[in-house]
């Protein structure tokens, strides 16, 4: 039996709490045990209001763009100005190193640049992928006028993809997967509230092991540029799931076969915002009450109401709400791992 093929999380995914100061040029060095060369970093300020900002070695060190906001790519040489083989380089701009402001910055690595095979209508014009990580960052051109396919080097079909166009319009972040309707005939939208609705943004077809199907809708499909970032559930590392809430304090709980670093949730049948919560901003605490809203520009939130535990192998809803557990309700989820449950060689970890 294989209990994972990734028996340290830390080599592709890394989350780092920092202080600005306002300098230039200031080093962000990732603090796992491992170095790890990020290729993207999602940050939030967590004191103060302020954009979620998502920068990619595809795109380029100095690109970002929001993930609570419709807003086109922008290009800024003071937010963060290179990646590094063990963190970033940031400027002085006040969304990433404002001085004496707390920020939270995730971090993921991919890895391959070249190499994606296959038969698709549209071939990306850069990506970055790693297959053992689950994970690819895939830009490209869109061409109208009819449903394409689009290469996503993953070598299996993904569970999610987040879709965001990037220099034209002011078009939404379109959301897909398997837990949000089984044949992705509906979608949710990262920068808004909105509950699951119905619309062919991925083409009525379920992603396959070389190919996902974008609609000749301007969202996903236009001669415009857009970026896509597509997740597989890799064995005790990721998962991208849903449970049904109860509406209970002693909440569902959900088995990931790992202990979570990083959750993010969302209530897919109903109107609500997405809900994200990760260990170092709880001091690695039960329960997790902190929490950040990547719809919106909200500062970080101390809420029992909201609360789940991170347990060896899962987490548990510890609120009888909703956001998080609406009786009856289709919760989405998305989690990295701090450990597996289990490594390589079958030996329990010892989760912290």
């Amino acid at each position: 039996m294989a209990y994972t093929t990734i028996d340290n999380p830390e080599l592709y995914f890394q989350i780092k709490l920092y202080t600005g100061n306002g300098t230039d040029d200031t080093a962000i060095t990732l603090d796992g045990a491992e170095d790890m060369a990020p290729n993207f970093v999602w940050i939030r300020k967590r004191n103060a209001t302020e954009d979620f900002v998502l920068f990619d070695t595809v795109r380029g060190a100095t690109k970002y763009i929001k993930s609570n906001s419709n807003a086109a790519e922008a290009t800024d040489t003071g937010s963060l100005k290179s990646f590094d083989s063990d963190g970033f380089t940031l400027g002085t701009a006040g969304r990433s190193n404002n001085n004496t402001n707390t920020y939270v910055a995730w971090c993921w690595k991919a890895g391959t640049t070249s190499g994606i095979s296959g038969s698709a209508d549209i071939t990306p014009s850069a990506y970055s992928i790693s297959q053992a990580a689950g994970m690819s960052i895939i830009k490209y051109t869109g061409s109208t006028g009819a449903t394409r396919t689009v290469l996503h080097g993953l070598g299996a079909a993904p569970d999610m993809i987040f879709i965001k166009m990037l220099d034209g319009g002011t078009n939404g972040w379109i959301v897909g997967g398997n837990n949000i309707t089984s044949n992705w005939g509906g979608v949710l939208v990262l920068n808004n509230t909105a509950a699951t609705f119905t619309n062919a943004y991925f083409g009525g077809a379920v992603p396959n092991s070389t190919t996902f199907s974008i609609s000749n809708t301007s969202e996903v499909n236009s001669a415009n540029t857009h970026i896509a970032y597509c997740f597989r559930s890799i064995q005790s590392y990721s998962k991208f799931g849903s449970y049904i809430g109860n509406a209970n304090v002693n909440g569902p709980f959900v088995h990931l076969g790992f202990k979570p670093a990083w959750v993010m949730i969302k209530e897919a049948s109903a109107t609500s915002g997405w809900i994200l919560h990760n260990d170092k901003m709880n001091d690695n605490i039960n329960p997790m009450q902190n929490f950040l809203q990547p719809n919106e520009q909200g500062v970080e939130s101390d809420n029992a109401n909201l609360a789940v535990d991170f347990l060896s192998n899962g987490f548990k809803v510890r609120n009888d709400k909703g956001d998080t557990n609406t009786s009856g309700s289709t919760m989405i989820y998305m989690a990295f791992a701090e450990a597996p449950l289990v490594n390589s060689n079958g030996v329990p970890c010892t989760a912290r």
